[in-house]
């Protein structure tokens, strides 16, 4: 991939980074375990547990990719590799740990993808605003998944190749 492509899609995961995590942020001060299992019952304890546990790890991951990136964009020179391995790990870390949550309290299911329907499915049916911030930020991570789908595997193919070259 050409420097200038890699700049700027460093820029643009950086850009679509920030308000994923100013929404998890704002959610995760303002909900708590017993606030969000007051609502719904104590037979809930687990999902949310879980849940909020894997919101954490995915506001955790994204804030590092964001500061990784913000190295590659500030540096004089600009360092190929360095940004290469930063939007790796943005893939990776952000969108794998978005789509694929340790705890399964949601799922994408791809047959609604195209429908124009939802197609985050939850393991049991959410209170609302953790049905929203999921929902808010799905988006952000699907746009990151389409722009970064090169770093799933041909990344690493590439890495690979030019090690036995080398």
């Amino acid at each position: 991939m050409l420097a200038a492509n890699v700049q700027k899609l460093s820029e643009s995961t950086r850009e679509k980074l920030k308000p994923a995590m100013e929404k998890m942020e704002e959610f995760l001060n303002e909900y708590s375990l017993q606030a969000l299992t007051a609502e719904s019952g104590v037979d809930s304890v687990a999902f949310y547990k879980g849940f909020l546990s894997d919101l954490r790890h995915l506001l955790v991951f994204s804030e590092v990719s964001y500061e990784k990136l913000g190295v590659v964009i500030r540096r004089a020179n600009f360092d190929m590799d360095f940004a290469e391995k930063a939007l790796y790990n943005a893939y990776h870390h952000c969108i794998n740990s978005f789509f694929y949550p340790k705890n399964e309290c949601y799922s994408e299911d791809g047959r609604y993808a195209y429908t124009g329907q939802e197609a985050i499915r939850f393991r049991q049916t959410p209170v609302k605003p953790v049905r929203d911030i999921i929902l808010e930020i799905t988006k952000i991570y699907e746009e990151l998944r389409d722009d970064l789908a090169y770093y799933e595997s041909d990344y690493l193919t590439q890495r690979r190749m030019n090690q036995r070259h080398a």
